[in-house]
């Protein structure tokens, strides 16, 4: 019998990655999956004991998207999207509840399967949580197939081996400072000094457009794709993924570190010291189960990944159980 899953879907392209990741290693022939795309009020900021088993923090219009019948499953995102799960619960306790992120001690008893990144164990611990190394993507094979085919005469003239570049920035209240501006462009420069090719890079709206300078002038002299913050082309990230020979990518984004190694290719982290506690600890994991090397520290081309991160087909294998 075909089971409903609704997934609660917001404006954060990481969580929405994680979610589609997840969908997209479901059995078609087990689920019907919607996707229900929520838009928040100010309200959502308001801690999660506040909002409780509720709509409140959604706007009128996405109000109206949660409404019977309800489904048999469904996958909340993120902390955000935590009391409106709850609220389904409420109404339907039959639905089973699936939360990616620890949402907090509010509720957390609510929820049927809670998937928390190992580098989160701080967190209350109950006997629904389930840890997994990273967070869920939607990087497979047949996923890079497609985006090499798309994207690789874009990049056929470059001289090889191409190495992508993947820039984040800021994270909270932690500025990515020039120092780790600086840091990062002499970084990838003396990197490419070693492995010869060219670099495919990208910049976030996180990096900060002083950052992104100093970045770019220490790499002027290298041959170079670029897509950086504010460009309103065809985004190559995906062919960036699919096309690169070696990832380099900063440590201050899970999603993006996630979805380089589930590559299975050479992967370069530069974690500087602008990063919080918990990223550290999620660099950590990451080079202790040798699904990445440091940048600066380990530049051997020879570098072969022990293990291909794809925590969506854990986590999908954990729904089917459950």
């Amino acid at each position: 019998m075909v089971k409903t899953l609704w997934s609660l879907m917001d404006n954060r392209r990481g969580s929405v990655g994680q979610a589609l990741g997840i969908i997209g290693a479901l059995d078609a022939k087990d689920f019907q999956i919607t996707e229900k795309n929520l838009v928040y009020n100010r309200f959502a900021a308001l801690p999660n004991w506040l909002r409780g088993r509720s709509l409140f923090g959604l706007t009128s219009e996405s109000q109206k998207l949660i409404s019977a019948p309800y489904p048999d499953y469904v996958i909340s995102i993120s902390r955000r999207t935590a009391p409106v799960a709850r609220y389904i619960k409420k109404m339907s306790p039959k639905t089973k509840l699936i939360q990616l992120m620890h949402p907090g001690n509010t509720g957390l008893e609510d929820f049927d399967l809670v998937i928390v990144p190992e580098h989160d164990r701080n967190k209350k611990h109950t006997a629904n949580v389930r840890y997994i190394i990273g967070c869920p993507h939607r990087i497979t094979p047949q996923y890079l197939s497609v985006a090499k085919e798309k994207w690789q005469d874009k990049f056929a003239e470059l001289p090889k081996p191409l190495t992508a570049v993947i820039v984040g920035g800021a994270i909270k209240k932690k500025p990515f400072t020039e120092e780790n501006a600086l840091a990062l462009g002499e970084a990838i420069k003396g990197f490419k000094q070693k492995t010869g090719g060219s670099i495919l890079i990208t910049t976030s709206r996180r990096t900060g457009s002083e950052a992104e300078k100093i970045i770019m002038d220490a790499l002027k002299d290298i041959p170079q794709y670029t897509f950086l913050w504010g460009d309103t082309s065809d985004n190559p990230y995906e062919g960036f993924l699919a096309c690169a020979d070696n990832i380099i990518v900063t440590a201050d984004s899970v999603s993006m570190c996630c979805e380089a190694t589930g590559t299975g290719k050479p992967v370069y982290l530069f974690v500087g010291n602008w990063l919080t506690p918990k990223h550290y600890r999620f660099a950590d994991s990451l080079l202790k189960n040798k699904c990445a090397v440091l940048l600066g520290e380990a530049e051997n081309t020879s570098f072969t990944p022990q293990k291909s991160l794809n925590a969506a087909a854990e986590i999908a294998e954990m729904i089917k159980n459950l």
